[in-house]
């Protein structure tokens, strides 16, 4: 890992219109799925991108590799901007840039043999011919723990886990050096979520890859990720890197997540956090820290003023009024004042 950005977004915003009713049906308002994400992802790096369903981790997954187009913002990949990009410079830039889907069932078409979906992108862009294809294909499944006469079956013939892998294989055939993991062992068994993230783990190392892990299990991410970031209602309330959010989470959020993890030993985990009431929806956020309706630490200026995402700790960055901005402190107040904010968060 480097400390040069492979992948950067910057204010990055998706709204999706909703229209009323009949098919000239007038914008009415818009669902606010991202609004205004910035963070890097190192070259080398696993990135945990966390967050309840609907908070629009996967919709910025889908941003970065401009599967959907951005409501405004800038998305850079390797120091280059490609909102600006033309349909073919895209698509060049898409060898680079691949995506691992959640359900390994509907991601593959039934309809072809496994080596045509793996060797479909070669054929898309021009590497070689079906032949060289079909080759590729097959040293593909043998790295993905497949062996190479998969080539000739078909999705339905293959367990969950071994349709993930095919998957993982398709992703890899154009040697990209980011891919997108959009909770990829969320429908696994835990047996099989293991294999397949230690699987991901021996390519990251061999291929050199950089990761965005996009999952809603806290242990999963604190296992695999180097950075982690916390998502709430589109917005990110807390990033950093992984061992130190899930040691000393510092945002109530991420605090009440973390301490609904199941822990094998008894007493290893503070006090379960029970957040009261319901995500608020994201076609009328709430005015302020957008998490203020169910923080049990929420102060008056919460429900009006937004947080700012400031670091408090090296390379520790929180969007909460419970800390103050560093500038107007001393050195060693935002770790105390961290250390004040897990205290109050467990009474």
């Amino acid at each position: 890992m480097t400390d040069r950005a492979l992948v950067e977004a910057t204010d990055l915003v998706k709204h999706f219109p909703v229209r009323g009713s009949g098919f000239f049906g007038r914008v009415t308002g818009a669902v606010k799925a991202v609004d205004g994400v910035s963070f890097a992802i190192p070259a080398g790096a696993t990135v945990g991108l966390v967050g309840e369903s609907g908070c629009g981790k996967s919709t910025v997954g889908r941003l970065l590799l401009r599967l959907i187009e951005p409501t405004s913002g800038a998305v850079a990949f390797d120091g280059r901007e490609i909102l600006p990009l033309d349909a073919r410079a895209m698509r060049q830039l898409r060898a680079r840039m691949q995506i691992v889907f959640q359900d390994p069932h509907s991601s593959l078409n039934p309809r072809r043999t496994v080596g045509d979906i793996v060797g479909r992108p070669l054929i898309i862009h021009g590497e070689g011919s079906r032949a060289d294809a079909q080759r590729r294909a097959a040293e593909l499944l043998n790295l993905v723990g497949l062996p190479a006469e998969a080539t000739n079956r078909y999705p339905h013939e293959f367990s969950g886990g071994q349709r993930q892998r095919i998957g993982i294989a398709r992703a890899l055939a154009l040697n990209p050096s980011f891919i997108v993991l959009d909770e990829p062992t969320s429908s696994l068994d835990v047996s099989v979520q293991a294999q397949i993230l230690n699987l991901l783990n021996d390519l990251k190392r061999d291929l050199g890859l950089t990761y965005l892990f996009i999952s809603h299990n806290l242990n999963v991410v604190e296992y695999f990720c180097d950075q982690t970031v916390v998502m709430y209602l589109g917005k990110i309330v807390e990033s950093g890197p992984s061992e130190a959010i899930h040691a000393d989470p510092m945002h109530p959020y991420t605090q009440a997540l973390i301490s609904a993890v199941l822990m094998p030993e008894a007493g290893s985990r503070a006090k379960r956090i029970v957040l009261t009431g319901d995500v608020p929806s994201p076609l009328d956020p709430p005015t302020g820290c957008r998490f203020h309706t169910r923080c049990p630490l929420a102060m008056d200026i919460c429900r009006t003023a937004e947080p700012a995402l400031l670091e408090q700790r090296p390379g520790h960055r929180v969007a909460c009024h419970l800390y103050p901005a560093p500038a107007a402190v001393g050195a060693a107040t935002p770790a105390a004042a961290g250390k004040e904010g897990s205290s109050r968060s467990a009474t």
